[in-house]
């Protein structure tokens, strides 16, 4: 889409309000509103100014002058507003140094995430990928009220096990005045009335569909007040915009049913958590028009050699790939045993108890992909996945052996078969995978010494913090010392 069809867009729908988006070095989505007609009359696709000291991970407050220029190809109209006061639209942009003429080095979506497929591209090959990106929706969060709920037993009660209890917000499922409650775990693919969010999913894909994020199918899933949406898969910039899209209109559409929509990973005590598991393949030439360079008719999961490298880079670079894919403190309450998360390095077919899952559905070449469950909804998405792509790519350059597909279930091998198995874990904490971060040369080379460096110390800073708060958990531990 060129700057004059934006501008009929714009015209044509009576577009006032242009919110113009980009992202963070931690994720977060920013946006600032330009009047639309400064897009119609002005000069705003020249770019816009703002202050990159204001922005974490951008710039020091002595080098704050930035530029942030429009992508044309982005505008989507914000099909919820009807008033002709408020008709606004999104745009994501890339982020300029001061001139405008230059990419700055801080910028996710256009330094990170751009330029790493661009590189592919010149190379004539492309990649495509698909997050899996599970959230929840809460009637209510009142993180300064939160209530002891009764104390519950990791085990059942057995042994001196005691933990804290669940300090939650209740889940719809609990509060929406019927008497059905999906019990913990127990929650995947749950028909009405049991899952009360049907209609909060319908809604949203009506809105993500005038978006263009196209819906495959959605479904509530296994954790109470817990739903995915899955969407068609994109390119690299494409899908890190889709994600932010479905993330806006989740958290929107959940705005006007007087729900909450959360992607914290972790949200309920002894529950399943949200993941964000990503599939994903390399093409020669366009995707679906060139060839799948994963695919291998004759293989027995249809799975070429290129692949199984690619498989043996992602599981190669897994331990650092976590900081990038499961980037906040609460990340690691998701991945832990018990829990359907993939807390062990090894890959298979069918298995979702391995790291690096190859579906077989179907064996058609244009469905052969590998999908990456390691990461969830808090990461950077124009880092996260462009980290996974160069994982996958150092394994095809480097001819990496992934070993033998594991065909049993990981959670329930004895220490010593893993260790017999060559089976690593990733990190426990936020900590731990920084450390591994910090040692990776391929994933600091796509993120850049900026990005890498801010990102190393926001989050560290951030696990800092962690550790110097003390939780109700320690009081109902250790008061009786």
């Amino acid at each position: 889409m060129d700057v004059e069809h934006t501008k009929k867009i714009l015209e044509e729908n009576n577009v006032k309000q242009v919110l113009c988006a980009f992202p963070d070095v931690r994720g977060y989505l920013m946006m600032f509103s330009i009047p639309a007609r400064e897009f119609i009359e002005g000069d705003a696709f020249e770019g816009i100014g703002f202050d990159g000291s204001s922005i974490r991970g951008f710039k020091t407050i002595e080098q704050s002058d930035m530029v942030w220029k429009a992508d044309p190809s982005t505008l989507r109209v914000i099909p919820w507003i009807d008033d002709p006061i408020q008709k606004s639209a999104i745009m994501f942009g890339n982020v300029y140094e001061a001139g405008g003429e230059q990419l700055a080095e801080c910028d996710p979506r256009g330094y990170v995430a751009e330029r790493l497929e661009k590189q592919l591209k010149e190379e004539g090959k492309s990649a495509i990928f698909g997050p899996e990106i599970e959230f929840f929706v809460f009637e209510s969060v009142d993180p300064t009220m939160l209530a002891w709920d009764l104390w519950v037993s990791p085990n059942g009660g057995a042994g001196d096990s005691w933990g804290p209890p669940r300090v939650m917000p209740e889940s719809p499922e609990l509060m929406a005045g019927n008497n059905f409650i999906i019990r913990p775990k127990e929650g995947y693919f749950r028909p009405p009335p049991e899952d009360t969010t049907v209609e909060y999913r319908n809604l949203l894909v009506h809105y993500l569909d005038q978006l263009g994020v196209t819906i495959e199918y959605h479904h509530h899933e296994v954790a109470a007040g817990q739903v995915e949406l899955d969407f068609k898969p994109k390119q690299m910039v494409d899908v890190g915009d889709a994600f932010y899209l479905y993330k806006f209109t989740a958290k929107n559409v959940a705005k006007m049913m007087g729900l909450i929509a959360t992607f914290m990973p972790k949200p309920l005590y002894l529950d399943n958590a949200s993941g964000m598991h990503t599939h994903q393949s390399l093409w020669k030439g366009e995707p679906f028009k060139g060839k799948n360079l994963f695919a291998d008719p004759d293989d027995e999961f249809g799975l070429s050699q290129t692949a199984r490298y690619y498989i043996g880079g992602l599981l190669e670079h897994a331990k650092a790939l976590t900081a990038l894919c499961c980037p906040t403190v609460n990340s690691y309450k998701r991945l832990v045993p018990g829990f359907e998360a993939p807390i062990y390095i090894c890959w298979s077919p069918k298995n979702r108890s391995a790291l690096v899952r190859v579906p077989v559905y179907f064996k058609k070449p244009s469905a052969i992909r590998v999908e990456y469950r390691g990461a969830d909804p808090s990461c950077n998405p124009y880092l996260a996945i462009p980290a996974m792509l160069a994982a996958g790519l150092d394994g095809i350059k480097k001819k990496i052996d992934p070993g033998d597909p594991l065909m049993k279930d990981v959670y329930e091998l004895s220490p010593k078969e893993k260790k017999e198995l060559g089976v690593g874990e990733l990190p426990t904490t936020l900590r731990d995978a920084l450390d591994h971060l910090a040692s990776d040369e391929v994933l600091q080379k796509v993120l850049g010494s900026h990005i890498f460096d801010a990102f190393m110390s926001i989050k560290i800073d951030e696990w800092n913090q962690y550790c110097l708060y003390i939780t109700p958990w320690e009081f109902m531990r250790y008061l009786d010392i």
